[in-house]
């Protein structure tokens, strides 16, 4: 499975955008998938997950309430709205996507298998 992130972009502060995360004509069925994020000279950090039975999905606590994850229903995109955006938003967003991932590490980013390019997302005040 090959996994493409896209629809990143600049916007003002408060506003939205949505990410998408296609999979290579596969389906995202029995894995998890998450989203992860990099800024500038940042570590990068855990977005959301969706959890490989799909049963629960988990949020940074700095998205939570704004950022919703959810996949299609044939489960071939993933996808991350993003409301009320705020500067500290700017980052390269990834998507990532594990078959036999644990579900209790679904934050830990060295532990998906699978990656996209990354989108960049630009958040002005």
């Amino acid at each position: 499975v090959q996994l493409q992130a896209s629809g990143g972009g600049a916007v003002q502060a408060g506003g939205s955008l949505r990410l998408s995360c296609a999979t290579s004509g596969r389906s995202f069925r029995g894995y998890a998938v998450g989203w992860f994020r990099q800024a500038p000279g940042k570590e990068r950090e855990f977005v959301a997950a969706i959890t490989r039975t799909g049963a629960a999905t988990h949020y940074a606590e700095s998205v939570k309430g704004r950022f919703t994850i959810s996949t299609d229903n044939a489960k071939s995109t993933l996808y991350l709205q993003m409301n009320s955006l705020k500067p500290e938003d700017t980052a390269v967003y990834y998507c990532a996507a594990d078959k036999s991932l644990l579900t209790s590490l679904y934050s830990d980013g060295a532990q998906y298998d699978l990656w996209g390019q990354g989108t960049q997302v630009t958040v002005s005040s």
